[in-house]
């Protein structure tokens, strides 16, 4: 063994989870050349093989020297220009077994020490089988595939981080083409807040709002009732000991109540909350405060002013927002009919209702097209059929038209209503647990912020990372600033593919997560290169360095091409920019 060309040195002190190796000073390059190849010899990140009888023991090379480390604990003295490895053992293949992770018998003082060739890379990965996917390409070997198991990756959840430039979307788009490509049955929700993927999945069913194809249409009943009032008029669960917030709970459960002949079938009305989603109209539901606020009544006692007391001109529309009309109580004797309403319990909710109402951003929320759970119209099965029940297995939500104000809510609506979809139907032959699906946030820092205590999105995702698995919901966040997001979450992603990040807290999120005896891996997070990045967790046999093949059609988040447009000149003309006002004014394209 000691004359094959892969031998490398021997084993000089052994630790719990690291050996160091004595480079022997008879290699006659620091390069060999094996079957063709080239070697380099001390490469942090490599691979060394310890064999001891049938067994074969794996290490990575964290540290080269030309000292011993704790050489003063040994004093041993070594000859000028010896080199010594430090290895951090990794797992070990026991004969014609698999390689599995995880240190059974341990090397010794002396034991040989060898590098790593390609056949031995490929008896670490293995083959391609039918639970995996091919995450890239190892970076010590350009023929070498590194596979992730495709159960734990999306069902122990997956994260994918990285700072700007470093080639996350393009990772993003690898991962989720190898399953749509591998599984026919397979299904994708994809959040995407600023519309940069469309490109990159030419056969996706992409809903945007205003879009004339699949336009995305989100209904605001489908909040419970802490998000609408929330929504509504800035009320918070600690203000149910308000009157006008008692109120509004009340008259919500009564315009629910009142439409529980549904499309999907028939409700019964004692099971009605205000958390329910069923259809009622926000017109209706501004109308009858505006209504009890401005009505005149035939008698002063409030508790006698009822609908049926009212002196009322006019009921209004409620379609079109025009309030109800009532005789002037205006009168200069205030002893005779009509008087003024007493309730005014809605007089801090009715504006800021009607200033929503009129807030053409939020007309996807309000407006949402037929869903109106009539019989003929559209119900919350249609809506579950367009985004994960359609022959399409990728479904993109394009948020780049949602105002920002209403993005938390917006994503938490949508992962609450596909996390209940699926315990709801977790049983049923094509949903649940029977049909998997795999929910991508991208941009996850900006709406999963862990100092945000208010989030209703951070509440719905950190749902679906601690109870989706055991519905069939799998999620995977994609960030530049791992940092930022929720603890929770992170706590519970099973496999993190972390490419170059430069920020020192972005790295200890990784760091965190990894194998303590594999943190030399970790720390080569600066100096990645673009589009390369180190998997650590459950679903890759071993945390490895692995290049992300480059995808085409791209995503529409890569870098501009600033040379080439600063070498155009540009004309002046007196109507530039008029088309960029108007989208700013409309904030939509």
């Amino acid at each position: 063994m000691i004359n094959d060309i892969t031998y490398l040195g021997k084993i000089i002190r052994v630790d719990s989870n690291t050996v160091e190796v004595e480079v022997s000073n008879d290699i006659p390059s620091a390069a060999p050349i094996i079957k063709g190849r080239l070697y380099k010899i001390g490469q942090i990140g490599t691979f060394i093989k310890i064999p001891i009888g049938n067994i074969s023991i794996y290490g990575v090379v964290s540290s080269v020297s030309n000292t011993p480390d704790k050489a003063e604990e040994f004093q041993i003295k070594y000859n000028f220009g010896s080199r010594f490895l430090t290895v951090q053992l990794v797992g070990e293949k026991i004969g014609e077994d698999d390689f599995e992770k995880g240190i059974g018998t341990y090397p010794t003082i002396n034991d040989e020490v060898h590098l790593v060739i390609e056949k031995d890379l490929f008896d670490i990965y293995g083959k391609k089988d039918l639970g995996s996917i091919e995450i890239g390409k190892h970076s010590s070997s350009e023929n070498l595939s590194v596979y992730a198991d495709i159960h734990k990756l999306i069902l122990r959840h997956c994260a994918i981080l990285g700072s700007t430039g470093s080639g996350k979307s393009n990772t993003t788009v690898s991962i989720l083409k190898a399953i749509l490509n591998d599984y026919q049955g397979s299904r994708v929700v994809l959040v995407d807040p600023h519309g940069e993927y469309v490109s990159a999945f030419p056969d996706a069913k992409v809903f945007k709002i205003n879009d004339c194809k699949n336009p995305l249409f989100i209904p605001f009943w489908l909040m419970n009732f802490d998000e609408l009032a929330y929504f509504l008029v800035g009320a918070i669960p600690k203000d149910d000991q308000k009157p006008d917030y008692r109120l509004l709970r009340e008259l919500v459960v009564n315009l629910k109540k009142s439409n529980c002949q549904l499309k999907a079938g028939l409700v019964n009305q004692d099971f009605v909350t205000a958390d329910s989603p069923i259809p009622f109209s926000a017109r209706k539901l501004w109308h009858e405060m505006n209504w009890w606020l401005n009505a005149s009544f035939s008698t002063t006692k409030k508790d006698e002013q009822t609908k049926d007391t009212a002196i009322l001109e006019n009921e209004g529309e409620f379609q079109n927002i025009t309030a109800a009309r009532f005789t002037s109580h205006l009168s200069t004797d205030n002893t005779k009919p009509p008087y003024k309403s007493q309730h005014q319990e809605y007089y801090s909710y009715e504006k800021k209702v009607l200033s929503r109402l009129r807030d053409s951003r939020f007309d996807f929320l309000f407006n949402p097209g037929d869903f109106t759970g009539a019989e003929n119209a559209n119900d919350l099965n249609d809506l579950l059929n367009k985004w994960i029940g359609s022959e399409n297995k990728l479904a993109i939500l394009d948020l780049s038209g949602v105002p920002f104000e209403v993005l938390d809510i917006t994503v938490g609506l949508i992962t609450r209503f596909i996390y209940d979809s699926m315990f709801w139907g977790r049983n049923e032959s094509y949903t649940g647990k029977q049909r998997p699906l795999l929910l991508a946030y991208e941009e996850a820092h900006t709406y999963l912020n862990k100092n945000d205590n208010t989030s209703y999105s951070k509440l719905a995702v950190e749902q679906v990372f601690k109870e989706g698995r055991k519905f069939g919901l799998g999620a995977l966040v994609i960030s530049q600033r791992p940092s930022e997001i929720s603890e929770t979450i992170l706590a519970q992603v099973g496999t993190f593919i972390a490419l170059r990040l430069t920020n020192s807290g972005d790295q200890n999120i990784v760091k965190s997560s990894a194998p303590d005896n594999l943190n030399s891996l970790i720390n080569l997070l600066p100096s990645l290169r673009t589009g390369e990045a180190i998997i650590v967790g459950e679903a890759i046999k071993i945390p490895s360095r692995v290049r992300i093949t480059l995808n085409n059609p791209r995503p529409t988040s890569d870098d501009p091409k600033l040379i080439d447009g600063w070498k155009i000149q540009h004309p002046e003309h007196a109507d530039n920019y008029k088309t960029v006002v108007t989208r700013i004014r409309q904030q939509k394209f």
